[in-house]
C-alpha cells in the first residue's frame, strides 16, 4: 500500500492554499463539512482583508460570516475564527502555538484540525484522520472503522512515524481518485483489489 501510494503521489501537495500556520489553521477550520476546492475559492477573499489575527479582529463576526457563507456552517465558523484570533493576539502575540494541546484549546479547533496544523505547518509527525482516511482504513482492513479515534490509533500503530505526514495526504488523494464514497468502482481501486476486506 505504501509503495503504491508513493508511486502515484510522490510529492503530495497540501490541498488547502495557505502561506503560514495562521492561514492554514483558518483554511482547515473552514474545510469542515466542505470541500477543499470550495474553501480555496473563499480564503483569498477573506485573507485579502485579514491574513493575520490582528487584522481579523478588525472585522466583526458578521463581516467574517458574510465572506465565508459559501463554505457552510458559517455562523459557528465565523465565531470560531474571531474567537481563536482574539486568543492568539492576547495569549500568544499573534503566533499560532506549535503544540497540539494548546491548539485544541482554541475555539472551533478539534483534534483533526490541530493534527493537520501540527503536521503541515510545523512538520510534527501527526496522522489526522478525515472521512477519506477513515473510509479507506476500513476498506483496506487496517482498522475496524468504529470511529476516527480508533482509526487514528490503528494508523499510528501500523505505519512508520516518519511517513505519517506524507502518508495521510497520499491516502486523501488516493481516496478522491480511486476509492470515493459514492460511485466506487472496486475494479479501479488497485489497493483494495489486493488487500481489501472481502465483504463490502
Amino acid at each position: 500500500m505504501i509503495d503504491t501510494l508513493e508511486s502515484l503521489y510522490p510529492n503530495p501537495g497540501i490541498p488547502l492554499d495557505h502561506k503560514d500556520p495562521y492561514t492554514l489553521l483558518i483554511a482547515v477550520l473552514l474545510s469542515a463539512q466542505s470541500t477543499d476546492a470550495r474553501v480555496n475559492t473563499i480564503t483569498p477573499l477573506l485573507f485579502a482583508k485579514a491574513d493575520n489575527p490582528f487584522d481579523m479582529l478588525k472585522l466583526s463576526v458578521d463581516e467574517i460570516r458574510e465572506i465565508i457563507k459559501p463554505v457552510g456552517l458559517s455562523p459557528m465558523k465565523s465565531k470560531g475564527i474571531y474567537g481563536l484570533s482574539k486568543i492568539l493576539v492576547e495569549k500568544y502575540d499573534g503566533e499560532v502555538p506549535a503544540q497540539i494541546e494548546l491548539l485544541e484549546e482554541l475555539p472551533s479547533v478539534g483534534h483533526k484540525t490541530a493534527s493537520v496544523v501540527m503536521s503541515q505547518a510545523f512538520g510534527v509527525p501527526s496522522f489526522p484522520v478525515d472521512t477519506h482516511i477513515h473510509r479507506l482504513m476500513y476498506r483496506w482492513n487496517f482498522s475496524s472503522g468504529k470511529n476516527v479515534v480508533q482509526t487514528e490509533k490503528d494508523a499510528k500503530r501500523l505505519f512508520p512515524k516518519d511517513l505519517w505526514n506524507k502518508l495521510h495526504l497520499q491516502i486523501i488523494y488516493y481516496g478522491r481518485e480511486y476509492s470515493p464514497a459514492r460511485g466506487w468502482d472496486k475494479e479501479k481501486d488497485i489497493i483494495y483489489k489486493r488487500i481489501g476486506r472481502k465483504h463490502l
